[in-house]
């Protein structure tokens, strides 16, 4: 049910991108979605995309969806040292509370203050806008742990049946 949202906004998207490139004579380009292949999973629905040595990590559109509306978000401070898993934050919805988990050790090098400022970022766009923090990865290897988009999917299927 949640990724139907997700789907029309890809196509309005391709279309978006398909017209701007016949008018200006680009060939098509999908940015966009070769980033969500890219993104990882952890089974607390933190995600993170890794560029480098910089994870930037938010929350899944499965995770926004159950907290509802985010109306206050603790993000932890630029220098902060996590291990991956450690409890590092925490948002606060209309309906419930729930804490952040780092996704890989690291050194925190950006949090997202609009976040902290305007927390319906995440409900709204919580693959863009609404990410949450950056860190400097201390162990790649932890990667390995995390799961691919697709794996993601079906361990979130698994959940629901519960």
């Amino acid at each position: 049910m949640a990724i139907v949202p997700r789907v029309l906004c890809q196509r309005l998207i391709r279309s978006t991108q398909q017209v701007l490139n016949r008018k200006s004579g680009n060939r098509p380009f999908h940015t966009s979605l070769k980033l969500n292949a890219e993104r990882l999973f952890t089974e607390k629905h933190e995600w993170v995309l890794v560029n480098g040595k910089i994870g930037t990590v938010g929350i899944s559109d499965y995770a926004q969806e159950a907290l509802g509306d985010v109306v206050f978000a603790q993000l932890p401070d630029i220098g902060t040292e996590v291990k991956q898993k450690d409890e590092c934050g925490a948002l606060e919805s209309v309906k419930a509370a729930s804490e952040i988990y780092s996704p890989l050790s690291g050194k925190v090098v950006e949090k997202n203050k609009q976040v902290e400022e305007t927390p319906s970022l995440i409900n709204s766009s919580c693959y863009d806008k609404g990410w949450l923090f950056k860190l400097e990865l201390t162990n790649e290897a932890e990667l390995q742990e995390l799961l691919k988009e697709s794996k993601y999917k079906e361990y979130l299927k698994t959940q629901e049946s519960h």
